[in-house]
């Protein structure tokens, strides 16, 4: 399956626009979200829709792409199309991906874009495993993340407590916030982590997780509630 990056055309040359289009066209891993012909509603768009691209002209009326690029911050991957050389120090030390100098090729069109996919599949997330291997006695043992209900530290040790057995480590509890993440299971006490998906209540400062009430504290409370509104959206 093609990973389809999103792009967006800010360009004030009917024709210019055309063949930017035309080129965007025959690329099947990008999409074309709009097009504009002045910077101002460009970067409204922007910031309502982000995208992965930006093509960006220099030269245009009242918002140049140079001052765009000064003046607010762009998260996309910016290629620059233009018809003047002079500005392509301006544009690198402006951390642009790339310069495209009008009229330019299709060859080159495709130079620019690998160059800025390569970019935009290094900051893709990796997948988060959905397991993980703890030390326990003279073995690693393999937990499912989905069958863990909450992490329960006992002094030297920390009690895994899952769907179907509780597993004894010495593993701390900075080495499961390192290694889990915190949508999944989360901190609530220094001395409890708690899977968010198996909650069954909340009331006011502890939490039911299969007939066990395990106290939020003060150090964690705004963080965990934070995480909980996030995941009730």
């Amino acid at each position: 399956m093609i990973h389809r990056y999103t792009c967006l055309i800010i360009e004030d040359e009917p024709l210019a626009l055309e063949r930017t289009q035309e080129f965007v066209g025959k690329i099947p891993s990008l999409s074309l979200c709009a097009t504009f012909d002045n910077a101002l509603d460009g970067l409204a768009y922007l910031k309502q829709h982000p995208v992965d691209i930006l093509f960006l002209d220099i030269n245009m009326d009242e918002l140049s792409g140079i001052e765009l690029l000064e003046s607010a911050r762009i998260d996309s991957q910016v290629i620059i199309t233009t018809a003047y050389s002079e500005y392509a120090l301006k544009g690198y030390e402006l951390n642009v991906a790339d310069y495209l100098l009008k009229p330019f090729t299709f060859n080159r069109f495709v130079q620019a874009i690998d160059k800025v996919q390569e970019k935009l599949a290094f900051r893709q997330p990796k997948p988060q495993p959905d397991f993980i291997f703890v030390k326990t006695e003279n073995r690693l043992e393999k937990i499912t993340l989905s069958d863990i209900l909450f992490i329960e530290g006992m002094r030297d040790y920390r009690r895994i407590h899952t769907v179907d057995k509780k597993i004894m480590t010495l593993q701390n509890f900075s080495e499961f916030e390192q290694i889990i993440p915190s949508s999944q299971v989360c901190r609530v006490h220094k001395s409890y982590m708690v899977a968010i998906h198996k909650i069954e209540s909340i009331e006011r400062s502890r939490i039911r997780i299969a007939n066990q009430l395990i106290p939020i504290s003060d150090t964690y409370k705004d963080q965990f509630f934070q995480l909980i509104n996030s995941t009730a959206q």
